[in-house]
């Protein structure tokens, strides 16, 4: 079979072949191709043999995001309950409880976690812009928590909507030098829409509690490298938020954290999380219309190495 590599648009590698080929570090733009050298011996040409490391080079990459930094890096939670009534937002019951558990969590792993409560638009902006602006040379990644009310492609302060790529764009590698190369993390507890999941039919118990909704916004995603979007939900659908006892997505999250954080890779603790609230949670309400509902979260990565909190 003959495989082509894209690495941008209109330009393509040659196909494989019997040839050998390595990776170069992230801030290489191109592929290097390595084809066997053929020696001439007694007039035929062999391929050459690769047990000897004098022949040939092939250059590996580090599979693995460094975490060997002096910190392990700032944690920012937006946690926004209260809202001005012009907005026509309701209280976020329960996100208080999202918020402590989430400090807890990512403390435990070695964050510098600060919680910003009932921020305006200009807030969350200024917030954000400043930790963007900020030094991260001695850290080895960035993560920053959303947790409010959404509309389509907008984030709500509590006084109305902002762009949520305004927030996230300010961490590119042009404009956050000091994380390039460096895993950026946002998770985002929201809804994405107003369809409900209706799921298949379950022997697990409801719970006891009366769950909520947030809407939560779709949006372009950066195309650069090394960021890692976790939603509570899929495009298009309700995430639900008990009052209680906080969202269905940052219960898991941080029951999943707290158990396997400085075990697994990213990606296997989220994809746990989705099981997680796929099976483990289903909505209760004496309005039918909002009774036994189910929810999958989201997670879109652009990371480009493997990455561990340990």
């Amino acid at each position: 079979m003959t495989r082509l590599f894209w690495n941008k648009p209109g330009f393509c590698e040659p196909p494989m072949g019997r040839g050998r080929f390595s990776y170069l570090d992230a801030s290489v733009k191109e592929w290097k191709y390595h084809r066997p050298v053929r020696i001439n011996k007694d007039g035929q040409t062999r391929e050459q043999d690769y047990s000897s490391e004098s022949h040939y080079r092939i250059v590996s990459p580090t599979f693995q995001y460094k975490m060997s930094y002096q910190r392990v890096g700032k944690c920012i939670i937006i946690n926004n309950k209260n809202f001005d009534e012009k907005t026509g937002m309701n209280v976020r019951n329960g996100t208080d409880r999202d918020a402590g558990e989430l400090f807890k969590c990512f403390k435990s792993l070695g964050f510098d976690v600060y919680i910003y409560n009932d921020q305006t638009c200009e807030k969350m902006e200024r917030l954000l812009r400043e930790a963007s602006e900020e030094d991260h040379s001695d850290s080895s990644c960035f993560a920053c928590i959303l947790l409010s009310h959404g509309e389509e492609g907008m984030i709500y302060g509590t006084d109305g909507a902002m762009p949520i790529k305004t927030m996230t764009s300010l961490f590119r590698g042009d404009m956050c030098k000091s994380l390039v190369g460096k895993p950026k993390l946002f998770f985002i507890q929201a809804c994405r829409g107003s369809e409900f999941d209706d799921g298949i039919q379950t022997d697990s118990g409801p719970p006891n509690d009366t769950l909520e909704t947030d809407a939560n916004p779709r949006h372009k995603i950066p195309v650069e490298a090394d960021f890692l979007f976790a939603y509570s939900t899929v495009p298009g659908y309700y995430s639900w938020r008990n009052p209680g006892r906080g969202s269905w997505f940052v219960q898991a999250l941080c029951n999943v954290l707290n158990e396997f954080g400085k075990q697994l890779e990213i990606m296997q603790i989220l994809t746990r999380v989705n099981y997680m609230v796929a099976t483990s949670f289903e909505s209760w309400s004496e309005d039918p219309r909002f009774s036994e509902k189910k929810q999958i979260p989201c997670v879109v990565s652009m990371l480009t190495k493997e990455l561990y909190f340990n």
